[in-house]
């Protein structure tokens, strides 16, 4: 069989996400691939064998006609959150997962891809399958973020604090617009539309009625939360929620996550080793605690996700995923698939805040105005900033 264009499309677009994955472990050490500092951290090791898993578990199995699994255990280990699927491995135990080995996890991987290589070129390969062969993609791509953040998190907890590239951060400068944007009241449509690949929860657009506000033209710099901390602003509690004036106490917070006081100044973890602080870089590493305490210092307030979404259009974004002041929940008629597949995002439905834009984390071409990226008010780890309102 020849194969169409549409297929080799198909399975340049496949490799090449699949390779960004590998690019983003190329400077680990093999030590570095197991590690699990946190619940919320998974090792690197482990991301490779998932994100392959989903190929393999959803695809192959289910529609290519003699497939043999690569291992009958690996649906254990790999299986992340599925219940459909079966039992897996208890997240916290991840990090105990010194076999399958690191390259017993690269075998796998060439394996899948051949055989999705094969798969996307073959007569099986249905124009039905194309939305589930784009959300593996996408999926992926999430997890490369999560490589990233998770990679950042296990060097920036390693007493040395070791680089994980020589090359300084290609991260954009912050803009230099300062201010508020103003919006007048209206009714304003949010969510997805038009073509494109986006996920469920960001289906249902819908009308929202906002009274006036503004927002910020620029997110909140390094420097500018300095001046919320030496004003004492982690010893205050008027200006926290209660659970996370508790986050505080609990944790003797005093600064966002990756910052050391190091001989009378402020030194910052990055991906190239710890350096000063740049005050005039976005802030970054902050949960919701911080980020809403932050703004009740300054006499605002976080943006709602509508409020954001509708004005993302006259302001930069995309270095920090930015917390927003809302709870995530369903839009309106949201419903989830059946099968595995609807597991995805409605399940997480409760006590998690939504953020938006993306970051210097996220893949190119895995960002849109319309994303709903979310996490427990608690997590500092991910690439999170502010952006106040009023």
């Amino acid at each position: 069989m020849i194969a169409s264009p549409k297929n080799i499309d198909a399975v340049k677009k496949y490799t090449a996400v699949r390779n960004h994955s590998l690019a983003i472990c190329a400077p680990l050490e093999i030590e570095d691939y197991v590690v699990q500092p946190m619940v919320d951290v998974s090792p690197p090791k482990w991301h490779l064998g998932h994100t392959t898993w989903f190929f393999e578990t959803f695809i192959l199995l289910p529609n290519f006609p003699g497939y043999m699994v690569f291992d009958p255990q690996y649906n254990f280990v790999f299986n992340s959150y599925y219940e459909t699927i079966g039992a897996r491995v208890i997240r916290t135990d991840r990090g105990n997962l010194s076999r399958p080995s690191v390259s017993e996890v690269y075998r796998y991987r060439k394996y899948v891809d051949e055989q999705m290589e094969i798969f996307l070129q073959s007569e099986h390969m249905k124009q039905a399958l194309e939305p589930l062969l784009e959300l593996g993609l996408n999926h992926e791509q999430q997890h490369q973020e999560l490589l990233l953040t998770d990679i950042k998190y296990i060097l920036g907890h390693n007493p040395l604090f070791p680089a994980y590239t020589k090359e300084k951060s290609t991260e954009a400068e912050i803009s230099k617009a300062s201010g508020m944007i103003p919006f007048s009241e209206g009714i304003y449509e949010i969510g997805f539309q038009g073509e494109g690949f986006c996920f469920d929860n960001e289906l249902g657009r819908h009308k929202v009625f906002l009274h006036d506000f503004e927002i910020a033209a620029r997110p909140v710099t390094n420097g500018e939360y300095l001046e919320f901390m030496e004003a004492g602003g982690y010893h205050d509690f008027k200006h926290w929620h209660a659970e996370g004036w508790d986050w505080v106490k609990e944790n003797k917070a005093e600064s966002p996550l990756y910052w050391h006081f190091i001989d009378g100044k402020w030194m910052q973890y990055t991906l190239y080793g710890l350096q000063e602080l740049d005050l005039e870089q976005a802030l970054c590493h902050i949960n919701f605690y911080e980020a809403s305490a932050y703004a009740s210092w300054k006499g605002m307030r976080l943006p709602t996700e509508a409020e954001w979404e509708v004005a993302s259009d006259h302001f930069n974004w995309g270095n920090r995923w930015e917390w927003t002041g809302s709870a995530y929940l369903p839009y309106p008629g949201f419903k989830k698939e059946a099968g595995a597949v609807g597991e995805y995002n409605g399940k997480f439905m409760i006590n998690q805040m939504v953020l938006r834009g993306a970051s210097d984390a996220t893949p190119a071409g895995h960002s849109r105005n319309t994303y709903r990226n979310f996490f427990h008010a608690r997590l500092q780890w991910q690439f999170t900033g502010i952006r106040l309102a009023r």
